[in-house]
């Protein structure tokens, strides 16, 4: 199983996104002030990739974090994969001409099949789509409420036109150190037959050795993020388990 350390990028910090009750989302606090040595921290851990996420583009039109970006890809030599804002093709590629091996697509997965189609073709191996999920409906930007779309329908769309994989996360759950929701996951991935990345809710050990025993189902990888800050999961204890 792979395992994906996240940096959510806001204002040239990592800073990851919590979520309220009510379902608004809200700036969580700044967990590493420099998020190229963090990056940089996760490469020299021994993770296999790294999964960054530009929420300053995914919630505004504009981004302060591309030369903070820039300079993460210039440090590390190990893939990775960026989320957050990319809405067309120009952006798509000069990501993937700065050097980064996996461009996410998220709401444009939704609102623009074509993009989809027409990246996966011109970057194969090289696009993958996030669906944040609310009770099996795709969430809306800011997680406030959902669209009339399935999760599963978006996913077999966006596995027809041709995207490399899926990364998958239930707002119910995603940023709460809830417990994940593993039935739900396994279902979603068994559907599929390109490969699943699970995200949200892992917050032990027991929840990536639970995830890590149904890889059959097509759970292919698994993003930490909150928890690695905290203390919750250790890298070194989550790498071994990861590749035992």
């Amino acid at each position: 199983m792979i395992l994906y350390p996240a940096l959510h990028i806001r204002n040239q910090a990592v800073s990851p996104l919590t979520r309220r009750s009510s379902g608004k989302t809200r700036q969580g606090e700044i967990v590493h002030p420099d998020p190229v040595e963090q990056a940089a921290a996760f490469e020299a851990a021994g993770f296999p990739w790294l999964h960054v996420v530009d929420l300053d583009a995914a919630f505004s039109e504009s981004s302060v974090n591309a030369p903070c970006i820039e300079a993460i890809l210039q440090r590390i030599r190990i893939p990775l994969q960026l989320s957050g804002g990319i809405h067309d093709m120009r952006a798509i590629e000069t990501w993937v001409e700065k050097g980064a091996q996996c461009i996410v697509l998220t709401s444009a997965a939704q609102q623009n099949p074509a993009l989809v189609r027409e990246a996966a073709a011109r970057f194969p191996g090289k696009i993958a789509v996030k669906i944040d999920s609310i009770g099996g409906y795709v969430a809306r930007t800011g997680w406030a409420n959902t669209s009339s779309l399935k999760a599963l329908d978006l996913a077999l769309r966006v596995e027809e036109a041709g995207v490399t994989k899926v990364i998958y996360a239930d707002i119910n759950l995603d940023g709460a150190l809830s417990e994940i929701d593993l039935e739900a996951m396994i279902d979603f991935a068994f559907a599929l037959t390109i490969p699943v990345i699970a995200s949200g809710g892992v917050h032990s050990l027991h929840d990536l050795t639970e995830m890590k025993s149904h890889s059959a189902a097509g759970i292919e990888g698994l993003i930490l993020g909150r928890a690695l800050y905290n203390g919750s999961i250790d890298a070194q204890e989550a790498l071994a388990l990861a590749a035992s």
